[in-house]
């Protein structure tokens, strides 16, 4: 059971502060999906977790500052999927995806035989099994999202960041990733934050909401308390109906101008 602390990150880019004292803390087991306009910072603060961009502030995991730590044991802690991953043209989709057993496996070793059946059960659930043995080269930009998703569920870090995971996937496949991430929080305490844009899908899977406006956070709270049709209209700019199933998940229903 893994903790995520942020204390004041701040990001700034050439003089223009991207995100400004984000604190928050996400508890294991936890999903906190950060909300708001493209430029807001949702990413910024995602890069800035990750350490792959510079920041102020500090991130903790387990109360210990994370860029304290050597390379290899981040890479045991946090897995990310960002929004525009790089992938290598020639690697096939299974050992692009046992890429994320690296983490674990010694300087000169390779993969034994439970990491690999690991890869292959996650290709299984996640429906990737006929784009294993195709090359990345040859295939979709939704179906390379979707592999990359597999390689950090396979990093079988504790912390999962998640950057528009779901951008280019189909409806059936958006469910089955992040269904899985549900599955994998609720039983193994994985601790998850994400930036996404549909907003639907962020108050149906997340336990917290921050909404994000130039930097700033200016909402945070359950779905409930952030996804409010006032509140989406003030900083998007949008007219929506919000709807709430019985089930408490809550579906946003644009509505057209007249």
């Amino acid at each position: 059971m893994t903790s995520l602390a942020l204390e004041n990150v701040s990001v700034t880019y050439s003089g223009r502060r991207a995100l400004v004292d984000f604190s928050d803390t996400v508890k294991p087991g936890e999903w906190l999906c950060l909300i708001g306009p493209n430029g807001a910072g949702k990413s910024s603060l995602l890069r800035a977790i990750v350490g792959t961009t510079p920041h102020s502030g500090r991130v903790l995991v387990d109360g210990v500052a994370l860029a304290s730590r050597p390379q290899r044991r981040r890479a045991q802690l946090v897995a990310y999927v960002p929004q525009t991953p790089m992938l290598p043209p020639d690697m096939s989709g299974r050992e692009y995806v046992l890429l994320g057993r690296n983490p674990f496996v010694s300087h000169f070793g390779s993969e034994a035989h439970h990491d690999k059946a690991y890869v292959n059960d996650i290709l299984a659930r996640l429906d990737l099994e006929d784009l294993a043995d195709r090359k990345l080269a040859n295939l979709s930009g939704g179906e390379r999202q979707r592999l990359v998703v597999a390689r950090a569920i396979a990093q079988e870090a504790p912390v999962l960041l998640l950057d528009e995971p779901t951008s280019a996937l189909d409806i059936g496949h958006q469910q089955k990733a992040l269904e899985l991430v549900d599955k994998l929080r609720r039983e193994h305490g994985l601790t998850v934050v994400s930036a996404m844009h549909d907003l639907t899908l962020a108050g149906t899977y997340a336990d917290r909401l921050s909404l994000i406006h130039e930097g700033h956070v200016v909402a945070t709270g359950t779905p409930s308390e952030v996804l409010r049709a006032e509140t989406l209209a003030e900083f998007y700019g949008v007219s929506v109906n919000v709807h709430t199933e019985p089930d408490g998940s809550i579906a946003i229903i644009p509505r057209r101008s007249s």
